[in-house]
């Protein structure tokens, strides 16, 4: 399917593959495993995990498992979000390389602007800090890009002010109903890919009216609709299941939408 050999291109000269597969609450063991192999044999070849998920040793043996040229993959992980100090960011990135076990990697992402136990805490020397060794792991060659999740304006303007390289990734929620368009317009402005993580809104969205009418007009399913509608835009599309007929269908998404489909999706109540 091209929708998953398609590429974006970050970091000058790295191809990241237009959908990528993700694990988020998708425990450690069995689960992590088949979901990840499954998602390989259906064709993916970018799979998303963090430190925090808990899963990256189960991501990493599917994926060496699946006798898959690691070059022709892509391979995502992140930063707890807690982690504000360069050791800390040093050494988790040890811990996370050494779980996947898959070399480099191609993508590190610090997971938010704050601890999760306080959203919205003032973190701009921290973040400044745990960046600063992202650069040089960048530089290393350890990772092959570097980005950001769940950053605001705000929160870019602070980093990009007080850093030499540029965040190449922005990964925030992005759905139909919510599109974050400050943050989204001020990346796609200046080179920065956004992904987008819960294109289905954990699955609230298959019942929104606007989506299940385009759905209907364009003879597909609603969660294919939801991730067409991230690619129209520009955006990266990280779907996760453990169902491997849906993992399937949610990677089937080589059709395109009109201007009105796509004014009905924009319109589309925040949720």
């Amino acid at each position: 399917m091209p929708a998953l050999t398609d590429t974006f291109t970050i970091a000058d000269d790295v191809r990241i593959p237009k959908i990528g597969f993700g694990t988020w609450q998708i425990p450690d063991g069995s689960e992590a495993y088949d979901a990840v192999r499954s998602a390989l044999d259906a064709g993916y070849r970018h799979i998303d995990t963090a430190l925090a998920y808990g899963n990256e040793e189960s991501v990493g043996r599917a994926v060496r498992d699946s006798g898959i040229d690691r070059d022709e993959l892509f391979i995502t992980t992140k930063l707890p979000a807690e982690v504000k100090d360069a050791d800390g960011a040093r050494a988790a990135f040890e811990r996370s390389q050494s779980g996947l076990d898959l070399g480099v990697v191609d993508l590190y992402l610090i997971h938010a602007p704050w601890p999760w136990s306080s959203i919205g805490s003032d973190h701009r020397d921290g973040n400044i800090a745990v960046w600063k060794v992202f650069e040089q792991l960048f530089a290393d060659g350890r990772a092959r890009s570097i980005g950001v999740s769940n950053f605001s304006v705000e929160d870019l303007e602070s980093l990009t002010g007080a850093t030499d390289v540029q965040p190449h990734v922005n990964q925030i929620e992005w759905h139909v109903g919510k599109t974050q368009g400050a943050v989204t317009r001020w990346c796609q402005a200046r080179g920065i890919l956004v992904e987008g993580y819960s294109p289905l809104a954990t699955g609230r969205l298959l019942d929104e009216g606007a989506l299940q009418q385009v759905a209907e007009r364009v003879g597909r399913t609603p969660a294919q609709v939801a991730i067409r509608y991230l690619l129209e835009r520009d955006v990266l599309p990280l779907p996760k299941s453990v169902t491997p007929s849906r993992i399937r269908e949610n990677a089937d998404v080589d059709f395109s939408l009109d201007a009105a489909e796509l004014a009905a999706l924009d319109g589309a109540e925040e949720r």
